[in-house]
């Protein structure tokens, strides 16, 4: 889904709101608009992921995700009536991961982080999620619950730490300290 347009015309819509001014007022509202933009794109994505999700809700048996291909937003139907508009993924997605029963999060709420990833690394990353079935938040966000409740983790996603690695404990595979560049 191209969510470019809407961006324009907000833009747009505010350069014309800005007219009746001065011309530094059509400046600065010109250079709100472009330094807007990634706030913008966030937006819309965040009103589409709570659209997809009452969707969700309401379907039996079905899921709509919203997934990031570039720089715009897809949509993928899962489950039960993926059939009926034709976009099941390529390949079925694996079993969920086991729920942990001893984690302590209260699901409802939901924190924001911002993860930096190398482009390589995230294009391996989403590749796996896409394996699944899955979006790449939803399997980010299973690969930290598994290894914040102690679960056994075996990502392998070809890094360059392992046995005798910088930073690798040697007392633990399950361990690897430091920072990551």
């Amino acid at each position: 889904m191209d969510i470019t347009h809407f961006v324009e015309a907000l833009r747009r819509d505010l350069g014309q709101a800005a007219e009746a001014g001065s011309d530094d007022i059509r400046a600065a509202a010109d250079r709100l608009a472009l330094a807007l933009d990634p706030a913008i794109r966030l937006m819309l994505m965040d009103a589409l992921s709570a659209a997809a999700s009452e969707i969700t809700n309401e379907l039996q048996g079905t899921s709509v995700e919203v997934r990031l291909k570039g720089r715009e937003p897809v949509f993928v139907v899962l489950g039960d009536a993926a059939d009926h508009v034709g976009q099941r993924p390529q390949e079925a997605p694996g079993p969920p991961p086991p729920e942990p029963d001893d984690f302590d999060g209260d699901d409802e709420a939901v924190a924001r982080i911002t993860l930096r990833l190398p482009e390589s690394l995230k294009t391996r990353a989403e590749d796996l999620a896409n394996k699944r079935g899955q979006s790449l938040n939803t399997w980010l966000v299973n690969a930290v619950r598994a290894a914040a409740t102690g679960a056994n983790v075996n990502i392998n996603i070809n890094t360059p730490f392992g046995p005798g690695a910088p930073g690798r404990n040697r007392s633990s595979n399950k361990r690897i300290q430091g920072w990551v560049r």
